[in-house]
């Protein structure tokens, strides 16, 4: 794989991850709509690997919280705010885990890999983003999470299974539903998104391993070290942004690239 290809695949993986727009859905498009190829289970296990690496430093205080709370939970005894988030964040993952096995046995991941579904998905759930951006309240905050919460949004969650819903699109939408701030929703997508790529990410390496050599390996660690960057800095942008602005950017942008998908694969 050319230096290039894997510089665009990484950078499209660390713009798109958290922002509420489809990382999924563009790597899909990449080789798609372009004469490059499809880059494969290990890059996509590396970009994402670099994804990980980006929020979880972002969120280094948040990480270190609940990190320091999983002994409790493996205790059964959650005693701090720890203990909590970790069991909220164990909680909010279970159904997309319990999804995505499904999906991969079964074989429905590869069967929803199209332009058509892509374009649809970014449309509808634009649009339900908008209304429930413009809807929810202000009064909820990340520090008041629950477990019930924590299983709602966790559903939400699942729904991205779908290529072109968005993760981080759709657990916010989720949360302005239940009137989380928007800087709060953004925030609460962003710890999710971590079991969530670990779980993914386990499942994607027992596969990755069986054909991996010392050229996958060279570009992973490319694709994982750029794509950390990428990361980083969309995370910077978004959450500076939410303090001041809606959701409506992205919106619009999920609105366009979904009409110009459907008109291709309609056409």
């Amino acid at each position: 794989m050319t230096l290039f290809h894997i510089f665009l695949l990484a950078i499209i993986q660390g713009v798109t991850e958290f922002l509420p727009v489809s990382s999924s859905g563009h790597l899909i498009l990449l080789p798609a709509l372009t004469p490059l190829e499809d880059q494969g289970l290990a890059l996509d296990v590396a970009v994402h690997i670099g994804t990980l690496f980006a929020v979880c430093w972002y969120f280094r205080a948040d990480v270190g919280i609940a990190a320091r709370g999983i002994p409790e939970l493996l205790r059964g005894r959650i005693e701090t705010q720890g203990g909590f988030l970790a069991l909220c964040l164990l909680i909010a993952t279970i159904p997309v885990m319990i999804l995505g096995l499904i999906f991969k046995i079964t074989g429905l991941m590869e069967m929803m890999r199209s332009i058509a579904l892509i374009g649809w998905m970014m449309i509808i759930f634009g649009i339900v983003l908008y209304l429930t951006d413009r809807m929810g309240g202000q009064a909820r905050t990340a520090a008041g999470w629950t477990l019930k919460h924590a299983l709602y949004l966790g559903l939400w969650q699942a729904i991205a299974l779908i290529p072109g819903t968005s993760r981080s699109g759709i657990v916010i939408t989720g949360a302005r539903a239940l009137g989380y701030a928007r800087h709060d929703a953004a925030k609460l997508s962003m710890l999710m998104s971590i079991p969530t790529i670990v779980a993914s990410g386990a499942l994607m390496t027992f596969d990755v391993v069986r054909v991996a050599d010392w050229d996958v390996a060279r570009d992973g660690a490319i694709a994982a070290l750029i794509s950390f960057f990428a990361a980083w800095a969309a995370l910077v942008f978004m959450m500076k942004l939410l303090r001041s602005v809606s959701f409506t950017p992205y919106v619009i942008y999920r609105l366009c690239l979904g009409s110009i998908l459907l008109f291709i694969a309609y056409s």
